[in-house]
């Protein structure tokens, strides 16, 4: 067997390919490189030699970052490659995106293997929560264990490559949560979501419909009423607001090719949007993508109604699985992230630790350059 090769391919080659793997990522469709302007954007493919001429067998979103005052990038591929990662010999795989990235100038490549290794239900992190003597997710056993995903971590370290710490984009603003948060939907109807709701959220819910609580989806024309309520959550919860801008393109151009890609749903009461969400569709898959809710009418509870109202879309969609994103694996009671993940688990989502991602410099002078940009940001 020949060891496939990677190339450039065209963004509507891309998205044939993505059309036959329904459950590809949205930070890896070709559209995605348009939302993030400071980085250029690649669509790749993996191709083999057959009987017939060569074969497209996987395909990938690579962004490039430039480093400041070199001719040389970081090349970063968020939520993939969707290679066969079940494959004898995956490092057939990694190594052509390797010299392909290297041809292009990196010094470093950064994955996110789409894989979860481990999960727990709902009612396991409920039960987790009540014990004082638990911390953390992993004080629990856990529901399900994907033993290939640990098989693949291993690979990858005898490989070369290393793990990267959560939340470490080694200055070029990127990473994915290690921990996330899905509703699976398939199968299922909404009579069955609703007996899987925690008492606490089937009582915040119930609050919701009886005060009134309207949810509906809105335009592009509300984008400022969604983001106004997002930069109040931002200041609220500590984090860094990303400005209106980002949102509108965003919206167009996720929304360029299938109009329906990225929805706003607002929740209002007598005609002020209480609560508000961005739904990002992608194949079989939904993203809750930036819930934000200001600090009036909390207690009618329209984030659980807003909430309600898209997992119920999302299933007359076809979608099989609703991600929530992400979350902490801390359970101990102070944890100011606590409710953040009660709110998604009492939701009837169960938790799940990925692989994590994974770097691995490139050339002869790629290490040499690793070491030299962490030591620039370690005294900034």
């Amino acid at each position: 067997m020949t060891s496939p090769y990677v190339r450039e391919i065209t963004r509507e080659d891309h998205l044939a390919h993505l059309r036959l793997y329904p459950d590809a990522s949205h930070l890896q469709i070709p559209e995605w490189g348009d939302v993030k302007p400071d980085w250029r954007a690649e669509s790749v493919g993996w191709f083999e030699d057959g009987p017939a001429g060569e074969v497209m067998v996987a395909s990938a979103l690579v962004l490039y970052r430039p480093l400041p005052g070199t001719r040389r990038c970081l090349a970063y591929v968020p939520d993939g490659p969707g290679i066969d990662w079940r494959a004898p010999r995956v490092d057939r795989w990694l190594d052509a995106l390797v010299a392909h990235v290297e041809r292009r100038g990196a010094f470093s490549v950064r994955i996110g293997p789409p894989l979860v290794v481990r999960h727990w239900e709902a009612d396991t992190v409920a039960a987790g929560v009540a014990d004082p003597d638990v911390r953390d997710l992993h004080d629990l056993p856990a529901d399900g264990l994907d033993g290939h995903a640990l098989d693949v971590a291993e690979r990858l370290g005898r490989l070369g490559w290393r793990r990267c710490a959560e939340g470490s984009g080694n200055g070029f603003g990127l990473g994915q949560p290690r921990y996330g948060c899905q509703v699976p939907l398939a199968g299922r109807s909404m009579d069955e979501l609703r007996a899987a709701l925690a008492p606490h959220w089937e009582q915040a819910l119930r609050t919701a419909e009886r005060s009134g609580v309207v949810v509906s989806w809105g335009t592009a024309a509300d984008l400022p009423e969604f983001h106004r309520l997002y930069t109040a959550t931002a200041d609220r919860d500590g984090f860094r607001a990303r400005p209106l801008v980002y949102f509108q393109r965003l919206w167009a151009a996720l929304n360029a090719v299938d109009g329906d890609r990225v929805r706003v749903y607002l929740a209002e009461y007598d005609g002020e949007v209480l609560s508000a969400a961005l739904m990002i569709s992608v194949g079989s898959r939904v993203w809750h993508s930036y819930a934000a809710s200001g600090r009036r009418g909390r207690e009618l509870r329209p984030s659980s109604a807003l909430l309600w109202r898209m997992l119920g879309d999302a299933r007359q969609s076809g979608a099989r699985t609703y991600d929530l994103r992400s979350i902490t694996p801390g359970l101990a009671e102070g944890d100011r992230l606590l409710g953040r993940l009660l709110f998604k688990t009492g939701a009837g989502g169960r938790a799940v630790e990925y692989l994590g991602e994974w770097e691995r410099p490139v050339g002869s002078q790629g290490r040499a350059l690793q070491r030299a940009v962490g030591v620039y940001l370690g005294r900034r």
